[in-house]
């Protein structure tokens, strides 16, 4: 073999890798949603809320566990325990999805707000993705403009934490639809690139852009087209 050609072949390599990861992180972002599944219809059985004592430090300790957990699966990413980890994350995000549902369902049209958010999710989630994984254009530049505007939503979640304001609510919702949509593109262009070489993390990076998308529809959902019993 001619050293060309070892060169010519390399890209190929590159590519099998990435539509490998590509592959394993929607297989396992599939295997996700049933501990997230299982979670919400655990906490709805509990009548489960997170933030009922105090929002500040409800929101405050969610912050920390998931933390907690985000350290976790990064330290075992390489392993079968990254992915036990991130099963159980998921199960602890479908537990706290449960209250949000709660308040969805005691509208006399909640099942189908639910329906509406989760059709919607689906829907954006498949076109982003499909274009981030065809497109030659690379979104590795979105990635800073895209953390400022998580770290803009995290500190109006923490301030509406303390002054509880309908229309602040709403607003963040409304950002968070807008940012984590445009995560699912820049996510899944990070895997096609070569910039994700970790189905686990990959998973869990578009897992919290589709669970964001999805509560964030839902909350805008509920205050537009919500009917009172």
């Amino acid at each position: 073999m001619q050293p060309f050609d070892i060169v010519r072949e390399a890209p190929a390599e590159s590519v099998v890798r990435q539509n490998r990861v590509l592959r394993n992180t929607y297989a396992l972002l599939a295997l996700s949603m049933l501990p997230t599944v299982a979670g919400a219809l655990l906490g709805i059985q509990l009548k489960f809320s997170f933030f009922a004592g105090s929002p500040v430090i409800g929101f405050l300790v969610f912050l920390a566990i998931a933390f907690g957990f985000f350290w976790g699966i990064e330290r075992t990413k390489h392993s079968g325990m990254g992915v036990v980890l991130l099963l159980a994350f998921t199960f602890f995000m479908g537990l706290m999805l449960s209250r949000l549902l709660q308040v969805a369902l005691g509208f006399a049209n909640g099942g189908m707000l639910i329906a509406l958010a989760a059709g919607g999710t689906g829907a954006i989630f498949f076109a982003l993705a499909g274009f981030a994984a065809t497109t030659k254009r690379d979104f590795s530049k979105l990635g800073q403009f895209l953390f400022a505007g998580v770290i803009l939503i995290l500190l109006a979640a923490l301030a509406n934490a303390f002054f509880q304001i309908p229309a602040l609510a709403l607003a963040i919702s409304a950002l968070a639809v807008v940012i984590f949509s445009a995560y699912i593109l820049y996510d899944i262009n990070r895997i096609v690139q070569g910039g994700e070489d970790n189905y686990i993390t990959a998973t869990l990076a578009v897992y919290l852009d589709i669970y964001n998308v999805f509560a964030s529809l839902l909350n805008l959902l509920m205050a537009f087209g919500g009917e009172k019993d």
